[in-house]
């Protein structure tokens, strides 16, 4: 895959839930809740999704923004951004029935998310 493309932002919220009502009723998004993960997934017209992840004091603040990149290889993708001064968060972990997600710090200490669905590569 070239380009990397921006494919899921996720947006932390105090009560995952009431955002999701929120932007339901604001902006007409489609929410659906994933219970593995107690997490709400939405999706706009004409751009990617994204979900809402509950707010916490550590790694998940309010405010915090963290977009997603789509990968075929998310390890080959983790090996080359650490080449690059980045630093794996979360290793490459399966979202069941879905494809697979990781988390890298970049060089400046931004969360950034790498996804990769079900028919990419694994």
């Amino acid at each position: 895959m070239t380009g990397h493309p921006i494919v899921h932002v996720e947006i932390s919220a105090k009560d995952p839930a009431a955002a999701g009502k929120f932007y339901r009723e604001l902006c007409g998004w489609n929410i659906q809740h994933d219970a593995n993960f107690n997490y709400y997934n939405w999706r706009g017209e004409g751009g990617p999704g994204g979900g809402f992840i509950e707010a916490n004091a550590q790694d998940n603040k309010p405010g915090d923004i963290v977009p997603y990149v789509a990968a075929d290889d998310i390890d080959a993708f983790l090996k080359k951004a650490e080449s690059l001064g980045a630093k794996t968060l979360t290793p490459k972990t399966e979202i069941p029935g879905q494809g697979w997600f990781a988390m890298f710090a970049d060089p400046s200490g931004n969360r950034i998310g790498v996804f990769s669905g079900m028919n990419a590569q694994r």
